[in-house]
């Protein structure tokens, strides 16, 4: 079988490529970003993910990804930043009773959409760091593997989103608002339940089993508000109608929260830069 040479894996996967090329060498980024295609996409299931990670060696493992979470990190503080722009600006929407997705609608549309790939560029940002971290050890499992395929869910939903604006209440349903609805369900369940395998792959004596007190709590609560927010629409149709973006603002507020944490408790567990030193857990 032919390998893939520099300019296929550059086209497996071009906009991750644009992302993360500011971090790598120009003859490494294709190769790094075949990797996290072939992590997610091509490999068969039971296969172990330790031979994936793009590592010339453990230092520079470690600064890419301390790089990536730290991107993370400053997307979430952006998203909270231009989603309270997006709401303050007319039509002025309901933040209770109307959906996030509303605020890409009207004249100022474009604050909310910008946001959507905000949040999709920040969550690919964050995978990567975690293939970069985890996968590169001897601790990759098969529930960080399906958080990660979970969480791609989300992260390329979120760009989708972006694309397919949603019909605001009281019009005609459309059929960009009907994909934007489809996306927006599969974003979701991938967020939760993304965060929620990777938190229960936090394994001992893995690179990322420090951040594990704190991520597994913060996803449990994503997937009840995750069922809450999608279950919620048909049992009690009218709280829904009444408070669905409330609690469509907790659930995403949910899972940024604990992107942004999981990130920073990541960024404290590398070791410093320059240094060969594998991260080392150490318990709370």
């Amino acid at each position: 079988m032919r390998h893939a040479g520099p300019k296929d894996r550059v086209s497996s996967l071009p906009f991750l490529s644009l992302v993360i090329s500011p971090l790598f060498p120009p003859g490494e980024v294709g190769f790094a970003a075949a990797r996290l295609t072939k992590c997610l996409l091509t490999i068969p299931y039971p296969t172990r993910l330790s031979h994936l990670a793009s590592i010339p060696d453990d230092s520079t493992q470690t600064k890419r990804a301390r790089y990536l979470f730290a991107i993370a990190i400053a997307g979430v503080i952006l998203y909270v930043i231009l989603d309270a722009v997006a709401q303050s600006l007319p039509p002025h929407y309901s933040p209770i009773s109307q959906a996030e997705s509303d605020l890409a609608v009207g004249p100022y549309g474009y604050v909310m959409t910008l946001n959507f790939i905000n949040r999709g560029v920040l969550s690919l940002c964050f995978l990567f760091g975690i293939v970069l971290t985890v996968y590169g050890s001897d601790t990759a499992n098969r529930r960080l593997r399906r958080g990660a395929y979970a969480l791609a869910v989300w992260s390329v939903g979120a760009l989708l989103l972006a694309a397919f604006p949603t019909d605001v209440p009281a019009t005609p349903v459309s059929w960009h608002g009907a994909v934007h609805l489809l996306v927006a369900v599969a974003a979701f369940l991938g967020g939760a339940f993304g965060a929620l395998y990777i938190s229960l792959g936090m394994v001992e004596n893995s690179p990322v089993a420090r951040a594990r007190s704190v991520a597994l709590p913060i996803a449990i609560l994503s997937v009840i508000l995750c069922f809450v927010e999608l279950v919620g629409a048909f049992l009690a149709p009218g709280l829904s109608a009444h408070y669905g973006g409330l609690l469509e603002r907790l659930f995403l507020g949910s899972v940024l929260l604990w992107l942004g944490i999981v990130s920073v408790k990541l960024l404290m567990v590398a070791p410093p830069e320059g240094s060969s030193e594998k991260p080392v857990d150490t318990k709370p």
